[in-house]
């Protein structure tokens, strides 16, 4: 389909990978709702899909996805009266080894990145069935191989990556198709937010060179595409599919 006039929800889409999609659809000439918990980075956001776009119109949604699904969803069909596109982009990370994290990080994790998933699909799915519209989960190249130290985050993108396909598979009958990037090292604030400083980040990013084929690290706006990709016409018989975009870091076994 094309993505002119075709509402779009984006959550998490205050900074990094969302807001690079929210101002990327809304260049395409999609009505962009824009969802986050950030006021003042939501508003950096819609400027930035203005600058992209004069006419867009957008709705930004002030919103946490793990205890606001359903007001997200209904915010848009009262604005937009319709939903073409949900963008699952929303999530959290956190570091620790099994020995090392408690019970708290797996529920914090598992609620934003698996069950506010869920519950957004869920109240989500009759308008697209409606609009013959559909799905991108932003999921991560932890969903398909095993790294230290980040067990919980990796399980519940892994989670997401079979939700993906378990959906797409309920879906399919309605036309409504289900499909997931998985990023790699992308040069998003994710890596200050979980305490590193300005140069941990980049002795990391330094590092990410020997771990991704491709010797460097990701751009929001190259997850953007893809998403783009997933969400249009061009992909119209793709359906359950987890596109790696991580600079082949997915097939790498480095030593």
């Amino acid at each position: 389909m094309s993505l002119v006039g075709k509402v779009v929800i984006v959550t998490g889409a205050s900074s990094g990978i969302g807001a690079s999609a929210a101002e990327a659809f809304a260049k395409e000439g999609s009505k962009v709702v824009l969802v986050g918990r950030n006021v003042e980075n939501l508003k950096a956001a819609e400027a930035a899909c203005r600058a992209a776009n004069s006419k867009a119109e957008l709705l930004s949604i002030t919103a946490d996805v793990a205890v606001d699904a359903e007001r997200i969803i209904n915010s848009t069909i009262e604005r937009f009266g319709q939903l073409d596109v949900l963008v699952n982009n929303a999530g959290i990370f956190e570091v620790g080894g099994i020995l090392d994290i408690d019970v708290d990080q797996f529920d914090r994790i598992f609620n934003t990145n698996v069950r506010a998933v869920f519950l957004l699909t869920k109240y989500a799915a009759p308008h697209l069935i409606k609009s013959q519209g559909n799905i991108v989960n932003v999921s991560s190249v932890t969903g398909i191989r095993a790294f230290p130290g980040i067990s919980t985050y990796c399980a519940s993108k892994a989670a997401l990556d079979q939700f993906t396909r378990c959906i797409a598979l309920d879906l399919a009958p309605h036309n409504v198709r289900v499909n997931s990037v998985n990023p790699g090292v992308i040069a998003t604030d994710i890596h200050r937010r979980r305490g590193l400083t300005p140069e941990g980040i980049k002795e990391y990013y330094e590092r990410c060179k020997k771990t991704h084929a491709l010797g460097r690290i990701g751009e929001p706006s190259e997850v953007a595409d893809a998403i783009i990709f997933f969400a249009s016409d061009k992909s119209s018989f793709i359906t359950a599919a987890t596109l790696p975009i991580d600079g082949g870091k997915h097939a790498m076994c480095p030593r």
